[in-house]
């Protein structure tokens, strides 16, 4: 199935695999089945989808038109009215089949995941474990986060105050190419459970998963036109999904992020974004060495660092700091790099020729500048044209380009301290906020440091896995990684309009006919004193 290569600078190494050779590989039949569920493109050029290992053909996509998509949110439009009006009880049981769905089909979805994105096998199971979590997750707790919520009234018993949720409409989803299939579940299901219609614009890269996912939802039942699936470049039909988006959920770079939050603004709709980060691990003096350097190995290398909350800067107390070097340079020397569709692989290669450009230059740039590389810092075309070997770097100064700059990549500077408050200064230093890591044998000194960090998410013990794993936290940004939250109810609520109702009984909120106002105030003002003394409910 694969050819073994010489190990290059004690990294473990694997043949390529070839698309239609390999057991278990998709069918042409199977991606031309999903490519016919993308709405449009029969006026515009399609483009062809290569795969990151080999470099071969995968599939060839058709692109929408700024029309084609107009389109599809009208028709998108039709379809949310009846979804809408279903019990949130039917909706759920459908995201519960789907969860079942997901599990017992799982192979075909590694195999997407690896052949479209690269990924080791074991990254791509994190794809399918994240996508049946969230199934399960908004398949239990949508009704829940969805009924009516009582509040107190301004005068008790005699105004009866609620609120209610209603779905935004049809939601705009721009999913990214590095986890295809987790975050289009992250994104796209619990819009559906609150009701909404979605469309949909994956990556071309990725599209392929993202397609998998919609075929297996409407299996587990949801009705056709529901989630509607388009592709296109931005530039090209970025605007219509602007403009016709009643809510507007984006995952990518920073720039990107801003310009579209610019244009969203211009309609007055609502939108959440999650962007980009150039996330810190803080390894404190009493850390375990052997466990903190095998974490720190998935924290910094899965997905080949194609990972938004992926580690690029690790901070050492001075004290550990060159035996934990010496434990996490052995561990990443010692990973096996490789492209077959099984898991012997511990890491893929990278995605897209502009990404190994990206590393590429950000090594190369820190290598002129004195820069020590300690593991890595060179592309390994023997093993595929994307592969990149994972690479650790000491002695980086401020400046070189990756030390402020998010890489996307394999590639982590390892930086000592002395004292913690300093490193907590150093790793908040920047301006992204997405993710941080703390290790310490100590959890409340670890859960302490976590505390004074400026990122939505962190992890004690754990590179991200921990949170990003658990569903009912909210995940996102600050600063500049992003707005809004996606997970938990934030991430469900985020997708409806809160509405508040009041029915009022009896006594008036304003002076009757033949009361004096002064009367009124002041028996209005006794009340208002008494009910600051009621107590809290």
């Amino acid at each position: 199935m694969t050819s073994t290569t010489p190990a290059s600078a004690g990294h473990h190494t694997e043949g390529p695999a070839t698309i239609g050779d390999v057991p278990g590989a998709p069918a042409a039949a199977r991606a031309e089945r999903l490519v016919r569920r993308v709405v449009g493109g029969a006026d515009s050029a399609p483009v062809q989808m290569r795969a990151p290992f080999t470099g071969q053909p995968i599939a060839t996509l058709p692109q929408a038109t700024d029309a084609d998509v107009r389109a599809v949110f009208d028709q998108a439009r039709e379809a949310q009215r009846a979804w809408a009006e279903r019990p949130v009880e039917d909706r759920q049981r459908i995201l519960i089949r789907l969860h079942d769905l997901v599990l017992k089909r799982q192979e075909e979805a590694l195999d997407l995941v690896q052949i479209e994105a690269g990924k080791a096998r074991m990254d791509a199971f994190d794809e399918v474990s994240a996508t049946a979590l969230v199934a399960a997750y908004y398949g239990k707790h949508s009704a829940k986060f969805l009924s009516p919520r009582r509040a107190a009234g301004l005068i008790p018993v005699l105004t009866k105050v609620g609120e209610i949720r209603h779905p935004k409409g049809v939601v705009g989803i721009i999913s990214p190419w590095n986890y295809p299939l987790a975050l289009t579940a992250m994104d796209v299901l619990p819009a559906l459970a609150a009701g909404n219609a979605v469309v949909q614009k994956p990556d071309n890269q990725t599209a392929l998963s993202a397609l998998w996912l919609q075929e297996v939802a409407e299996e587990a039942g949801l009705p056709a036109g529901v989630w509607q699936i388009v592709l296109g470049r931005g530039s090209q039909i970025g605007d219509a999904l602007v403009e016709e988006s009643d809510y507007l959920c984006f995952t990518g770079s920073t720039p990107t992020g801003k310009g579209l939050a610019a244009k969203v603004a211009e309609r007055l709709t609502s939108y959440s974004l999650e962007l980009g980060g150039k996330n810190p691990m803080i390894v404190l003096p009493d850390a375990d060495i052997a466990k903190t350097a095998t974490g720190a190995v998935t924290a910094c290398f899965s997905s080949a660092g194609q990972l938004c909350v992926s580690v690029e800067r690790i901070y050492v107390h001075e004290s550990i700091r060159e035996e934990f070097t010496r434990a996490f340079v052995a561990k990443t020397a010692a990973l096996r790099l490789g492209g077959a569709l099984d898991y012997q692989a511990q890491m893929g290669s990278l995605t897209s020729e502009a990404q190994l450009e990206t590393v590429s230059a950000h090594v190369e740039d820190a290598r002129s500048k004195g820069a020590k590389v300690l593991t890595g810092g060179k592309a390994r075309p023997d093993l595929g044209p994307l592969f990149y070997e994972p690479t650790v770097l000491t002695d980086v100064t401020e400046d070189v380009k990756l030390f402020a700059e998010e890489t996307f990549g394999p590639v982590v500077s390892i930086y000592g301290y002395t004292d913690v408050t300093d490193a907590i200064e150093r790793a908040n230093d920047t301006k992204f906020g997405l993710n941080a890591s703390v290790w310490s044998r100590n959890g409340r000194a670890g859960w302490e440091v976590a505390a004074r960090l400026k990122a939505g998410t962190v992890n004690v013990n754990e590179g991200f896995a921990a949170t990003f794993g658990t569903v009912g936290l909210p995940m996102g940004g600050m600063k500049e990684s992003g707005v809004g939250r996606r997970n938990g109810a934030e991430g469900l609520l985020k997708y409806t309009e809160a509405q508040a109702i009041a029915v009022q009984r009896g006594m008036p909120l304003r002076p009757g006919k033949g009361i004096p106002p002064k009367l009124w105030v002041r028996a209005l003002s006794t009340s208002l004193k008494a009910l600051r003394r009621l107590p809290r409910r």
